[in-house]
């Protein structure tokens, strides 16, 4: 039996207060709603602060970023063991911001995925397609591939999460039906069972792109939609609240 994950991805928003603020009202959510598992992924710079608000609690701390390297000449950069010590129990890894933007190529995202792993954290790993995927009827191709990829350098499923985003949904008000979500994720899971066997069904694969309150009941109540990756409505708390509700219906 999966338990819905729900974790609110941040990005670059929030002040210290506000980080703090909402991080206060997703350990009142998750108090609220025990049978989803509720997580955050702050700033970096936010970390140790969000992690002293939320400390006792259930709600889960993650990292958006990070570098693979344990030190070196990598300005701007975070270590995963430096992550680790802010309090961070994983990190988000390939998301289509960070491949898109930042140039993170599907060898770069499984030397991250391998990296964390090995040293205990959790990996949201992020996969979708972009518009003209989609359009040109790829999408479960493109998936497939970065699910491969992103996981090559790995053994086992523990401590794996697939975050399925549609990049053409990412931000745009859009949103992959239910039915859309549904194929692909069992797809999804169809092809973690070719080189994991068992061990994919107890993969949590969450679905992102512009989760809204609204949204949430219908993409969630899918056989393989096992939470949600949220964005900008995570900077909401009282959305937020409402879409990990949805989790426990």
């Amino acid at each position: 039996m999966r338990t819905n994950f729900v974790c609110g991805n941040w990005k670059m928003n929030t002040t210290r207060a506000s980080a703090i603020a909402l991080a206060e009202a997703c350990v009142v959510a998750s108090r609220q709603t025990p049978s989803v598992r509720v997580g955050i992924a702050p700033p970096a710079i936010w970390l140790s602060d969000v992690a002293a608000t939320i400390a006792g609690s259930s709600v889960a701390l993650f990292a958006q970023n990070g570098h693979p390297a344990a030190s070196g000449a990598f300005t701007g950069e975070s270590s995963y063991a430096m992550l680790k010590e802010a309090g961070a129990i994983g990190l988000l890894v390939g998301h289509s911001e960070r491949r898109q933007l930042f140039g993170e190529t599907d060898a770069v995202v499984a030397t991250k995925v391998a990296a964390a792993r090995a040293l205990g954290l959790e990996v949201i790993l992020c996969v979708g397609e972009t518009l003209e995927e989609r359009d040109g009827g790829t999408t479960l191709q493109v998936v497939n591939r970065q699910v491969d990829a992103g996981l090559a350098e790995i053994a086992t499923l523990d401590g794996i999460t697939i975050a399925y985003e549609p990049v053409w949904a990412i931000g745009t008000g859009r949103n992959a039906t239910a039915a859309q979500a549904q194929e692909v994720h069992a797809a999804i899971r169809s092809r973690l069972a070719i080189r994991f066997g068992a061990q994919a069904a107890a993969v949590v694969i969450q679905y992102g792109g512009s989760v809204k309150p609204e949204t949430a009941a219908s993409l969630l109540a899918e056989s393989d939609v096992d939470g949600a990756l949220v964005g900008g409505a995570s900077l909401d708390s009282a959305a937020f609240g409402s879409i990990i509700a949805a989790g426990a219906l």
